[in-house]
């Protein structure tokens, strides 16, 4: 009886740990210029694509990561965060304007929807989101 009850919690730990990995990589990607029309502009016409253009060596995109992560999870699944750092994907990063990091835009239908640039304080980002996808969920 004890190995079956092991077994058993054994299996759904596992389906559980799954379903987070699949969670993950449909709320964050990474793009570069090899893959952002896939990723981001073909992607956006069915789910909203942030897009926060970013550097390591940038401490203020350093500052906005992990707020943009926490908020992605949190709105599992309402839009896809794709982390596109510039010295990967300088040509994507010129043809969308991007003067300075970090810099966020939302796609929708393959285009740009909003945007703002530097670091936000979360309650204004929140906002921002809520405006763009309709609302709260």
């Amino acid at each position: 009886m004890d190995e079956e009850i092991e077994k058993i919690k054994k299996e759904k730990m596992m389906k559980m740990l799954e379903k987070m990995k699949e969670e993950k990589m449909e709320t964050e990607i990474e793009a570069t210029d090899g893959d952002f029309q896939e990723k981001v502009i073909e992607r956006s016409k069915d789910v909203p694509v942030v897009v926060d253009f970013w550097a390591q060596w940038c401490t203020p995109c350093l500052m906005l990561g992990p707020i943009m992560e926490k908020l992605a999870k949190e709105y599992s699944g309402r839009f896809i965060l794709a982390k596109v750092s510039v010295d990967n994907a300088r040509s994507s990063a010129q043809a969308y304007g991007v003067m300075g990091i970090p810099s966020v835009k939302m796609f929708k239908d393959g285009k740009v929807v909003d945007e703002f640039t530097g670091v936000q304080p979360e309650a204004a980002i929140r906002e921002w989101l809520d405006r763009n996808l309709g609302g709260k969920e």
